[in-house]
């Protein structure tokens, strides 16, 4: 039941305030939030191919509210790119944007948000990697998935996102398995409503199989987000039953969460692509993960009790 309140929480600017403000907050944000700057995540950009894994980066602060500070979102993702081009790191790392950060919300926000991420697509691709357009609450799918449609005309390798919680999720998956994109599936983070939301965890577990099949058996390139060992083993299976190739479907789960995991994944030759976020607007992305696993909330709990 935790859950639902923390992800209330993650929009009060009063829990901001005082989750900022705490002594442990510090301490706990560094395990998911790989730092503020590019310049402090170059070296785990660097440590993480070394150990032979890939990257989704994602510069955190999707809650803003000018069109000033879109276009300041999409200039930080085209320094992300630059440095990746001086790393020569193109190959290794792809980007992962909420288009709300683009400026998706606000008035004229569907072309807004088209505009900005177009030219950070574009650059993406000068180096030889690509973008995934992260899926936000519901009202938001239309237009992401409109946005998706239309970068790849030019782009046919930007991938998008799809969350097993929602009903729709399945017709989602039918329709772009066939497409032949690149689609993460997530079990979904964001708060919503009955009507449109599975509620029961294990509904939702089910949801989730249901839709990875129907992946695995398209045409695209299905991106497994999860943490949990017992869907991972079923995606295992599923791959093995559709005759894919190692190489034709992948794993990803976030900076900080089972590390080892990663790694003997990796090992076993899977493709395993490390979701790793930065910025300094960390506050929503870090309250998700709080929501995710009681024990996130634990740890910070102690962390703020025993600070100070």
């Amino acid at each position: 039941m935790l859950g639902p309140l923390i992800l209330a929480a993650s929009r009060s600017d009063k829990m901001r305030r005082f989750v900022s403000a705490a002594p442990g907050t510090k301490q706990v944000v560094a395990r998911f939030i790989a730092g503020e700057t590019v310049d402090q995540v170059v070296p785990i950009i660097r440590d993480l191919a070394d150990k032979g894994l890939e990257l989704t980066l994602d510069v955190v602060g999707e809650d803003i509210t000018t069109v000033e500070q879109s276009y300041a979102a999409r200039d930080a993702y085209l320094e992300l790119i630059a440095r990746l081009k001086e790393l020569e790191l193109g190959e290794r790392a792809e980007m992962s944007v909420k288009l709300s950060m683009f400026g998706q919300s606000l008035e004229g926000g569907h072309e807004l948000a088209l505009a900005n991420v177009r030219p950070v697509v574009e650059a993406a691709a000068a180096i030889g990697t690509t973008v995934t357009l992260d899926a936000e609450d519901h009202t938001t799918l239309d237009s992401m998935f409109a946005i998706h449609e239309e970068l790849r005309k030019d782009f046919p390798q930007t991938g998008c996102v799809i969350q097993a919680y929602l009903y729709r999720t399945e017709d989602d998956a039918r329709r772009l398995a066939a497409a032949g994109s690149r689609v993460r599936i997530v079990k979904g983070a964001y708060k919503e409503p009955a009507e449109v939301a599975i509620q029961d965890k294990a509904e939702i577990d089910k949801a989730y199989v249901r839709i990875l099949k129907i992946l695995m058996d398209g045409e695209g390139y299905p991106m497994i987000g999860s943490h949990d060992p017992r869907l991972i083993s079923i995606g295992q299976e599923l791959a093995r039953r559709a005759g894919r190739k190692l190489d034709e479907y992948e794993f990803q789960m976030l900076y900080g969460i089972r590390g080892e995991e990663h790694l003997r994944l990796a090992a076993e030759g899977h493709r395993m692509r490390v979701y790793t976020a930065y910025g300094t607007d960390w506050y929503g992305y870090f309250m998700r993960r709080l929501a995710e696993k009681p024990a996130n909330l634990l740890f910070f709990a102690r962390s703020i009790l025993t600070k100070g």
